[in-house]
């Protein structure tokens, strides 16, 4: 076998086990893997608007206001009026659910740390800008693949 093979292999099997943990994870949760990620993304960035929480998932308003509703449903979040502007609604998460969700993530956590401590600081700033670098491949990706897909020109 290849060591291109390989590195293709560890990276595709990588991605399929990172779906399906949070999959997993959704469906601990009660949720949907879109309602699961949107909620990541309010924890990751706080308190925000209907329309900021689109442009940072990539789904359309109509399709966040689904989000939402589900998220307050299931008691993960509320609507309130935006602190700095008080004719703006932002999402919030709800404090309680949050403890919820901290405890599921805090093994998976002290592992991840576990595995980093192996590696020396230097090792571990190449892991990091990997990691971002290839996030910010991923998004332009995506990003590409939508205005593709919505009749964009490349």
């Amino acid at each position: 076998m290849s060591i291109e093979r390989v590195k293709t292999d560890v990276w595709r099997e990588l991605s399929a086990r990172t779906i399906f943990l949070h999959q997993a994870i959704a469906d601990h949760l009660g949720l949907n893997i879109t309602d699961h990620k949107c909620l990541d993304i309010l924890l990751q960035n706080g308190p925000m608007t209907a329309g900021k929480l689109a442009e940072a998932s990539g789904l359309t308003t109509g399709a966040i206001t689904g989000v939402v509703d589900r998220l307050e449903k299931k008691g993960f979040v509320r609507r309130a009026a935006d602190d700095r502007d008080r004719r703006k609604t932002v999402i919030v998460i709800l404090p309680e659910r949050l403890a919820e969700i901290k405890r599921l993530f805090r093994e998976l956590g002290e592992k991840t740390e576990a595995l980093m401590a192996c590696y020396t600081p230097e090792e571990q700033a190449v892991i990091d800008d990997f990691a971002r670098r290839t996030g910010d491949i991923i998004a332009a990706f995506v990003k590409r693949l939508k205005g593709q897909h919505e009749g964009q020109p490349e």
